[in-house]
């Protein structure tokens, strides 16, 4: 109700709404604070892709101001040194591998586990857990010597297993929740229709975890891609390198360029985005679906 309204009101008798500007007015501050918050949030990253198209004299005399104009050139030295497309192309490989093998495993492996209700899938299931908060430092010691004896360093299968090792446990924990939850009686009814353990779970089940699969995927592939630690250790074949790495080898480690490091974390990072934009609408989709199960 705006101001006049309330005026027109009061002089007919009626007085303002007053519950109905209030709404309004709570409404009107939470979106205020929620556009502040992603405005300070997307800041930063305002901040590089300006910065990456400056020269070194404009950073130098101006950091926090416009570029004069759009200077693609340290794009291209990038481009040309990085090894960009086949770096890129590797990490979705290796992050899609991940995501398909930690569905398919933590699906699998979760379906028993929730609906045996004992001590021991209780335990199994907690013992899954404790891997979400093992720190990564604390397992490459193992898997790299574990993966040398295997003869599987420097390789795809390699990173991938590793980091499908890793994940595993946020896999379960996510499915064995989310299937405790599915009514019992679906699977009793497929039973009277003959269907074994495997059919229940490929036909019954599987179409359900749509919601949480979805959810799942997204933080695999956000963990995955811009993991550092692993891909360093595990890989030296520079044909086979993430984007991160190739981001890291490109700006070096004795100093800091501006002009190679915020353009290469802009590349880095560019393809994530894009994948995320792209899949949004599947993601949103599946994780409301789950209102609806």
């Amino acid at each position: 109700m705006s101001l006049s309204d309330a005026q027109t009101a009061t002089r007919a008798g009626t007085g303002p709404d007053w519950d109905l500007l209030r709404r309004r007015g709570k409404s009107l501050l939470v979106h205020g604070v929620v556009l502040a918050l992603v405005a300070i949030m997307l800041l930063p990253l305002v901040y590089m892709v300006m910065m990456s198209f400056k020269t070194s004299t404009e950073i130098a005399q101006d950091p926090l101001g416009l570029p004069d104009s759009l200077y693609w050139g340290n794009y291209m030295a990038a481009l040309s040194s990085m090894g960009y497309v086949r770096s890129v192309l590797n990490s979705m490989g290796i992050t899609i591998s991940v995501i398909v093998v930690v569905v398919f495993a933590g699906a699998m492996a979760a379906y028993p586990l929730a609906r045996l209700q004992n001590r021991i899938s209780r335990l199994i299931v907690m013992v899954m857990a404790l891997g979400l908060a093992t720190p990564n430092f604390v397992t490459i010691t193992p898997i790299y010597v574990i993966f040398r004896d295997l003869g599987l360093l420097d390789s795809y299968l390699g990173i991938v297993l590793a980091f499908a090792a890793l994940k595993l446990p946020l896999a379960v924990f996510f499915y064995t929740s989310f299937i405790a939850a599915i009514p019992i009686e679906l699977e009793e009814a497929a039973r009277l229709d003959n269907c074994n353990n495997w059919q229940i779970f490929w036909h019954v089940i599987r179409p359900l975890l749509a919601p949480v699969t979805a959810t799942l995927s997204l933080f695999v592939m956000i963990m995955v891609w811009n993991d550092f630690i692993y891909p360093l250790l595990l890989l030296t074949d520079k044909d086979k390198l993430t984007v991160m790495i190739a981001v890291y080898k490109f700006v070096g480690n004795t100093g800091i360029d501006p002009t190679k490091l915020f353009p290469a974390a802009v590349l880095g990072s560019l393809p994530l985005l894009i994948m995320f934009a792209v899949f949004q609408r599947k993601i949103m989709a599946g994780a409301t679906a789950g209102a609806v199960k």
